[in-house]
């Protein structure tokens, strides 16, 4: 700023060059001004008064300033006052500005020296230019145009063959691009084009050339497409060069991560597309005429005109067209893996810069994480397909071996999915669980009043199946004996196996389909369990005979007299060679071959039972509801054998106990779950609602051609024999499937398997007591018994020698009974436990007749007592010879009684308090007859009220 300091000469007169009222002072003026005394030090005052205004630039007018300064009103005086100062001011910068030019004159006058100089250089400059103009024109004439205009068009020529070799080149690469594509060489067509682009570029500034790079672009773009439509044709048939050469042509598009994209929207394209069209195929089949309205109809509803017959046909073919796109799926990240381990591979790998690598790495970072992504992305898509195609037809009224194949395609596709991508397809699952289920209870419902049917049927007479018969041999068990149903998941396969089988992508990878299924040839395949005529050949009973007439293989307790039922333990009395083999060859009289009992409704619900557990297997989520059913299916074959055969009323008076509470519960539980009592017309209590009752089933009747009343036949004993024993072989073949079925049941259910187990299926072989006590109540004539005792005198006075008539009579019945017995064992075999059964019955009642006969008599004298003793023993001793029964049952019952009858007044109240086996009137009658001289009427009377006190339980 000026109050700092004056600027130079120069740049104040440039400063000030606009003011048109400042003038460079002249010499006069300068040296007036040099003339005046100064003090500087108030000219310095002078200048440092001058507003700032007028220094801030050129183009400042300090005219136009001051005149806008002037007040309104004008004063004169003032004005001139004002005007002194500025031209003090004025002369205060003139000054300085004078003694500044002063100041610089002799460098002005070097200055100006200098530039004269300059000017005579120029001069001499002009000089040398004219005489070089001479010079160039005489050289000019020297030299022919002609002959330069012969080099220039030289160079002109060598241009232009230039030019026209790089456009020929470039038409033949063009040219050639097309053959390419033609050969579906798509990294070739797009190195040349990408090469023709790069040669064009170099002649851009040929006008010719903008319109051969566009037909380029052209090509490029046709290139792409036809790229694109390549990599869709890899979504249903992988090929690996021809992926390869896809793969490549995108690399040198630079839009392998734009490619993956699109293979990703190929893939969901091609699984609906394929879909549509297979289940399309089979409705204009089934449909018969030409109506195109199917092809515009969307896939779920096309799904519902799917007809029965060509349902399995159709999900088979639906399974097979998306295997083959997942398999491509899974050979495309086949393919990316072994790309990724072969980093030294130069096509795939710029090894050239860092910069390209880390390029690289970054886009086979993405395509493996894209693919990854995708695989549960299709199999997602996949799932919803089938789903849909599941749920569109109703399945519940499928016969069972079609709904099985349902169940094993679904199944395998849930496999392929657990392979593809580890999933446990819930959605699949979900939906053959609600078809599986709707199935199923109708399914069951059928074969439940199937079963009704078939018992209500049955005359229970023997099915001829082959002594080794067992259920692994029928068709409906052969899945437990492979080592892995196709069904199961090799997640869910034990690990100890050594052998590791391949996978499904591994195992079909060359060529087949894991849904190319062979259907059994179930007529090529014959069940050889049943026996001619009941017996398998002559030579079987002829080894039987040997078998009995060697007991080496005897077991240990055969060959014991008797083995205790309570404790287990055996006497120490054995038993001669020669007895084993009567009573060998007798149980084989009575036993005939060692085939199972069974009827053909036995065989029915055992091949029920294969199925249900077959479906089981296959589908794990629905096993509660099967093995639910499976129950049902047992319980009412005991409930329905129960009701034909051990129904009576006689049981409570007997006093036998030959219900136990366990077989009692069971009963009713399965008549309050499953019989429909208002079916039948019996009395059900409370009314069920029609839910309720849909789930149960009419409580069967037995056949009229089964009679139960023939004494000949002992009571329908064949018929009990087969019904019971039937029942208990159907027990022990559920005993031999619980560890399959355990294996199967959710771990939060296994509580009712259990249960199922415990209470039902272990109490078959109780049913043997209700039942044939009938047939032993009825064959042998008790009453006739009673009558013959009491026409016996028991008051003798000697003792006799000669047991009573009673006992032949007695005998007599059970020699026609074992002889009846025979006779059954001709036409069914009687197993050991049920003949048993039958005579521990028999002899049980015959003791217990005895006691009541005993009971009857109104005098007796110790020999008549011993008369009694008697008659039992001779009893005892010719029974011994019809069975081999041991113990006698209720042999102490009947002498403990006879024995009662010497005890004195005091063990008699202890006897009383000890033996509560014993009804009132025996005990009445012991102590009337026994101490009634012999006690006086008090005592009676005391005993007799111990008698009338006593609780007795219900046995």
């Amino acid at each position: 700023m000026a109050r700092q300091g004056l600027k130079s000469p120069q740049e104040s007169v440039v400063d000030t060059s606009p003011v048109e009222s400042f003038r460079t002072p002249s010499k006069e003026e300068l040296r007036e001004l040099r003339e005046q005394p100064t003090d500087p030090q108030a000219q310095q005052e002078i200048i440092d008064s001058i507003e700032e205004v007028y220094f801030s630039s050129d183009s400042f007018d300090m005219v136009q300033y001051e005149l806008e300064k002037l007040p309104p009103d004008l004063n004169l005086l003032e004005l001139e006052e004002y005007r002194d100062k500025l031209k003090r001011q004025q002369a205060a910068v003139s000054k300085r500005v004078a003694d500044l030019i002063l100041e610089k004159q002799p460098s002005y006058v070097k200055e100006l020296e200098r530039v004269t100089s300059l000017q005579t250089n120029l001069q001499l400059a002009a000089v040398i230019c004219t005489n070089a103009r001479r010079q160039l024109h005489s050289a000019k004439e020297g030299f022919t145009e002609a002959s330069l205009g012969l080099l220039a068009n030289q160079r002109r020529r060598q241009l232009l063959t230039g030019l026209l070799k790089s456009l020929r080149t470039i038409k033949t690469l063009v040219i050639t691009s097309s053959t390419f594509l033609t050969e579906e060489d798509y990294p070739g067509a797009i190195q040349l084009c990408l090469e023709c682009q790069k040669a064009a570029s170099t002649f851009k500034h040929y006008n010719c050339i903008s319109e051969l790079n566009s037909k380029l672009q052209d090509t490029l773009e046709q290139i792409e497409e036809q790229l694109d439509v390549a990599l869709s044709k890899t979504c249903k048939h992988f090929d690996v060069s021809h992926y390869t050469k896809v793969q490549l042509a995108y690399k040198l598009l630079g839009k392998t991560q734009t490619a993956m994209d699109q293979l990703h929207m190929h893939f969901t394209q091609a699984i609906h597309n394929t879909v549509f069209q297979v289940v399309l195929g089979y409705v204009e089949l089934c449909a018969g005429n030409a109506d195109t309205k199917f092809q515009k109809m969307p896939y779920k509803d096309l799904c519902t005109h799917i007809t029965t017959d060509s349902y399995i046909p159709c999900l088979t073919d639906l399974c097979k067209a998306l295997w083959e796109v997942m398999l491509s799926y899974h050979l495309t990240m086949q393919w990316h893996d072994e790309i990724n381990e072969y980093t030294v591979n130069p096509v795939f790998v710029d090894d050239s810069s860092t910069e390209g690598s880390d390029e690289s790495t970054v886009g086979r970072s993405y395509v493996k994480k894209k693919l990854e992504h995708g695989l549960t992305r299709i199999w997602q898509d996949v799932q919803l397909k089938v789903k849909a195609y599941l749920l569109g037809t109703d399945v519940s009224n499928f016969k069972y071996d079609d709904f099985i194949v349902v169940l094993d395609v679904i199944s395998r596709l849930m496999q392929v999915g657990e392979e593809f991508c580890g999933s446990k397809s819930e959605v699949l699952q979900e939906s053959i669980k609600r078809q599986s289920v709707n199935y199923f209870k109708n399914y069951h419902r059928t074969r439940l009043e199937e079963l009704r049917m078939f018992l209500e049927n049955e005359t229970w007479e023997l099915c001829p199946v082959k002594s080794n018969f067992s259920i692994a041999q029928l068709h409906e068990f052969r899945f437990m004996g492979q080592c892995r149903s196709p069904s199961v998941s090799p997640s869910r396969q034990p690990e100890s196996t050594e052998l590791v089988e391949l996978c499904l992508f591994e195992q079909y990878l060359q060529g087949g389909n894991p849904f190319e299924m062979q259907i059994d040839n179930k007529e090529e395949e014959t069940e050889d369990v049943l026996a001619s005529n009941g017996y398998e050949s002559d030579e079987l009973e002829k080894s039987v005979y040997q078998d009995y007439d060697s007991d080496s293989d005897v077991p240990e307790e055969l060959k014991q007299d008797y083995v205790d039922e309570q404790t287990g333990d055996a006497p120490v009395k054995s038993v001669s060679r020669e007895t084993l083999r009567s009573r060998k060859r007798s149980d084989y009289n009575l036993n005939r071959a060692n085939a199972p009992i069974l009827t053909n409704t036995t065989l029915n619900v055992i091949r029920l039972v294969g199925k249900y557990m077959q479906m089981m297997n296959i589908l794990k989520p629905i096993a509660f509801d099967v093995i639910h059913c499976v129950s049902q299916l047992f319980d009412y074959y005991l409930y329905a054998v129960y009701t034909f055969f051990g129904r009576n009323d006689m049981y409570e008076s007997s006093g036998l106990g030959l219900i136990s509470s366990r077989l009692r519960t069971t009963l009713s539980r399965i008549q309050e779950s499953l019989i429909d009592m208002e079916a039948g017309g019996e009395n059900a209590g409370p009314h069920a609602s029609p839910e309720e009752r849909k789930e149960k089933v009419p409580s069967p009747h037995l056949s009229q051609l089964v009679i139960l009343t023939s004494s000949d036949t002992l009571y329908g004993l064949a018929e009990r024999v087969v019904a019971t024993e039937s029942l208990v072989f159907l027990a022990e073949q559920f005993e031999f499937l619980q560890p399959h079925l355990d294996t199967t049941m959710p771990s939060a259910k296994k509580p009712f398997l259990q249960q199922f187990y415990s209470q039902t299926v272990s109490t078959a072989s109780e049913l043997r007591k209700p039942i044939y006590w009938i047939v032993a109540a009825k064959a042998i004539d008790y009453e006739q018994m009673l009558l013959l005792m009491a026409g016996v005198k028991w008051d003798i006075k000697e003792i006799m020698s000669q047991h009573n008539v009673y006992v032949d009579v007695l005998l007599k019945e059970f020699e026609k009974f074992n002889q009846r017995l025979g006779d059954v064992s001709r036409i069914v075999r009687i197993p050991l436990p049920v003949s048993n059964v039958l005579w521990e019955h028999c002899i049980r009642l015959a003791n217990r007749t005895l006691v009541e006969g005993y009971a009857n008599v109104k005098k007796c004298s110790n020999e008549g007592r011993a008369l009694m003793q008697l008659d039992f023993q001779q009893f005892l001793m010719k029974l011994e010879k019809l069975t081999d029964l041991r113990p006698i049952p209720d042999k102490e019952f009947v002498e403990t009684y006879i024995k009662a009858y010497y005890l004195t007044e005091n063990d008699m109240e202890q006897f009383i308090k000890n033996h509560r086996e014993y009804s009132m009137k025996q005990l009445t009658n012991l102590v009337n007859v026994c101490l009634g001289s012999h006690i006086n009427k008090k005592a009676r009377q005391k005993l007799l009220a111990a008698i009338d006190d006593i609780d007795r339980p219900k046995r």
